[in-house]
């Protein structure tokens, strides 16, 4: 930890012993609860709202030495808990670039917020700021926002009281109620020193996007209209601004908005519902707007950073889900057939690959290998698939959730940009990747991003729902959510599709599986809750339901619940 130079040592010392007592102040406003143990996950800090606060003062303060190690750099700091139920909230932190924190940088995440104590928060405090060499003379830039919770704003005053520890040195953006994505992008444009990424704002979101998908549906609208659950999150406030901004190019009907109303978010809708159900949110079941045939629907989750597409089977009635999985296929697909209309000569010649978790159902991953799409499995979490996306040219993943998106390496927009193209097909095909890597949030899985994304390779294949589920045929799949007592005794590898602890757990369920034609499973501890999850696929629904079944008892042995 360090002062200016410029400053004497006794000016140093005493800005020093200011800023530990406005800590220790905003501590003592916000202590940790006792007999709470905090870990930062795939997806920062979720639990209880009322179990909060301290975690966010000290997050507070964690922002701000992020953004003074990096110089002034723009970190930012969003408040949600996503597809969470109601109670629930979080926090997490976003990187310059529009990523993830640091890895390197969540354990210190996790020990600022479990200290005991003011005390042990300042000692902890001040032993990373030396360790991390911060100069705390340094300026700071923080954006931060918060979803539709009831919780949000009483925990944002303690995030802001962490800010306020340290002065006049930093400077805060409150974004206020917005989308994960848009706070993503926000981070990612405010940190652009090229400013050609976008406008740092939501104005600039919503124009960027908005301007990329006109270009790539040019004289193809109006698009069919298209039935959008909004989880009655915060999801339903960004789309009314987007589509203020876009016009009538994309008829939408959005549904589920409800986001002033208690215990409403996230029940019995969006993304998350309607993947683990298989089923309709009932409200769109009861309302019967997709009762005509070829009528398409989607659903965000509470934040907006998922989206799942549905339909109802034309003869059969049935109900039929467009996920992650099958979004991914669609869109690799389509860009791999725009690079080979492009006609790139050798030196720029570029490459598209899919990243996939053990999520991922594996007639996809079977339908793209077989088509020579080169396919990576990492395990669960944006971190992981994002950064493996990134040895990509372009680089195309997407959890079987629905949260993802496409990454167009800065080689490969070069490529695009210094291309020559060889015929009128050609450049337009340059035209319109060039606008794909527009069109879509890089930074991180965005729910109205990738909606646009979809709905633009539908528009150019010229197919509906129909057509685009027709590509392959998912195998029956059963994800079970598995309270145990302890969710740390699980620990997996192989990208979390073996179990590496309890010993001899995984030996259980391989011979499990055997009996089960097609099958397969895995378990892994959940990344933010306090269960288990098991998965489970084979030939038949009746197997795959009798598979997960199995592996569940297996699970809950292996916890000593039986």
């Amino acid at each position: 930890m360090s002062f200016s130079p410029n400053k004497s040592p006794t000016k140093a010392a005493h800005e020093h012993a200011l800023l530990l007592n406005a800590i220790a102040a905003g501590a003592n406003e916000y202590p940790k609860p006792e007999h709470v143990n905090y870990t930062y996950g795939t997806a920062g800090f979720r639990t209880l709202a009322t179990k909060l606060p301290s975690v966010l003062f000290r997050v507070g303060l964690l922002a701000v030495l992020r953004s003074k190690r990096l110089e002034g750099a723009t970190i930012g700091v969003m408040v949600t808990a996503s597809h969470n139920p109601e109670p629930d909230n979080g926090v997490k932190l976003v990187d310059p670039s529009g990523e993830m924190l640091d890895p390197t940088w969540e354990a210190h995440a996790t020990a600022l917020s479990n200290c005991p104590s003011t005390e042990s928060l300042i000692s902890t405090f001040t032993t990373l700021a030396t360790h991390l060499r911060v100069d705390l003379s340094q300026p700071a830039n923080i954006v931060y926002a918060y979803d539709t919770r009831p919780s949000g704003p009483e925990l944002i005053k303690a995030l802001e009281r962490g800010f306020e520890s340290f002065g006049e040195s930093v400077k805060t953006n409150n974004l206020g109620v917005t989308t994960t994505p848009i706070l993503h992008y926000v981070v990612k444009a405010t940190n652009d020193k090229t400013g050609t990424y976008g406008e740092p704002t939501k104005k600039g979101y919503n124009e960027k996007m908005a301007k990329a998908f006109r270009t790539l549906i040019g004289n193809r609208g109006p698009l069919a209209p298209l039935y959008v659950d909004c989880a009655n999150g915060v999801g339903a406030l960004a789309l009314q601004d987007f589509t203020a901004t876009l016009g009538d190019v994309l008829p939408i009907n959005p549904l589920n908005t409800s986001t002033s109303t208690q215990g409403s978010l996230n029940h019995s809708c969006g993304a998350d519902f309607v993947k683990t159900k298989q089923a309709l949110p009932p409200s769109i079941q009861s309302s019967g707007v997709l009762s005509k045939a070829g009528t398409r629907a989607c659903s965000f989750d509470g934040d907006a950073d998922r989206i799942v597409y549905y339909y109802l089977h034309e003869s059969k009635g049935t109900f039929r889900l467009l996920d992650g999985d099958k979004i991914a296929v669609m869109v690799a697909m389509f860009l791999g057939d725009l690079i080979v209309k492009a006609k790139l000569d050798e030196e720029h010649k570029l490459e598209v690959g899919v990243v996939q978790t053990a999520y991922a159902n594996g007639s996809s991953t079977k339908y793209l290998t077989s088509r020579n799409i080169p396919v990576s499995c990492v395990p669960t979490g944006v971190k992981h698939l994002h950064h493996a996306a990134q040895r990509y040219d372009i680089g195309v993943y997407f959890e079987a959730n629905g949260h993802g998106t496409v990454l167009f390496s800065d080689q490969a927009i070069k490529a695009l940009k210094s291309a020559n193209p060889q015929s009128p097909d050609s450049a337009n095909a340059i035209k319109n990747l060039l606008a794909f890597s527009e069109l879509i949030n890089q930074a991180v899985g965005d729910a109205l991003s990738d909606m646009l994304l979809v709905e633009t390779v539908l528009a150019h294949r010229g197919w509906g729902a129909a057509e685009w589920d027709a590509g392959y045929e998912d195998l029956p799949n059963r994800l079970v959510k598995v309270e145990v007592p302890d969710r740390s005794i699980f620990v997996a590898t192989d990208a979390e599709r073996k179990l590496q602890h309890p010993q001899g757990l995984q030996d259980t369920i391989d011979e499990t599986v055997k009996k089960y034609d097609m099958g397969r499973s895995f378990v892994r501890p959940s990344g933010t809750e306090d269960c288990v999850r098991v998965y489970a696929e084979a030939k038949t629904a009746t197997e795959a339901e009798n598979l997960a079944v199995a592996v569940t008892d297996i699970v809950k042995f292996g916890s000593g619940q039986v």
